[in-house]
């Protein structure tokens, strides 16, 4: 259960908040306005801080409760402003579209790849095959992972394949990120930006269908996350 205590504010207007600036393309100060009218007077610094406290931990949820994703993964970085600087947004859907992992990164390099996919497999599994792009970064990456796995005597090693074509459903999906991200007007701190990004992913999931639903609504499913 994530802990609420000491916000000042009923816990089911906090995630209404923090839902409705992940899912649509609003402005912390449009949040702000959008909130007044429904009679909750809170400024857009403390929207701010609520999306960067409880993001995160939700998506941690959502991790832990996501249904079982394919073996078969598609992985791709596309691109997020930092502090007025580009930085990597590592991301990893399985072929049917659904989110398998995602992280963001100051570099795009072997070690940066290489800690993607360790993440993504300890959260998901070790995946039968890897659909990547032309990156020698990504590919360098996959293959030191299969290194360990070779070292680990786990008998299972990742068939690795660069066919552009294949990657045409995850670059898709980076369009629902960006979208959502380009009234944001890039993000101030590195921090923020992960836990930002962590939230909008989550309220991807959900709009996917990767949770256990049981007839509740989009935003019943990201509340239940903090039960």
């Amino acid at each position: 259960m994530i802990d609420f205590k000491g916000t000042h504010f009923p816990k089911d207007v906090i995630l209404f908040a923090i839902f409705f600036y992940l899912r649509y393309q609003v402005s912390y100060r449009d949040l702000e306005e959008i909130m007044e009218e429904r009679g909750v007077d809170v400024d857009h610094g403390t929207l701010n801080r609520w999306v960067v406290k409880f993001a995160p931990l939700l998506a941690t949820q959502a991790q832990s409760r996501k249904k079982p994703t394919a073996e078969s993964w598609r992985m791709d970085e596309t691109y997020i402003k930092v502090k007025g600087k580009w930085t990597y947004y590592y991301r990893a859907v399985d072929n049917t579209g659904k989110t398998l992992d995602f992280m963001l990164s100051e570099r795009r390099n072997k070690a940066a790849a290489r800690r993607f996919f360790k993440r993504a497999i300890g959260t998901n599994g070790v995946p039968d095959r890897v659909v990547i792009d032309k990156s020698g970064a990504n590919l360098a990456g996959l293959e030191s992972v299969n290194v360990i796995l070779k070292f680990m005597g786990s008998g299972n090693t990742i068939k690795i394949l660069q066919v552009k074509y294949l990657n045409n459903i995850i670059e898709q999906d980076h369009r629902f990120v960006k979208r959502i991200t380009g009234p944001m007007l890039g993000f101030k701190a590195f921090h923020s930006a992960e836990a930002t990004l962590a939230g909008i992913e989550t309220a991807h999931m959900i709009r996917k269908g990767q949770l256990h639903a049981n007839s509740l609504t989009a935003f019943q499913q990201f509340a239940a996350l903090a039960a």
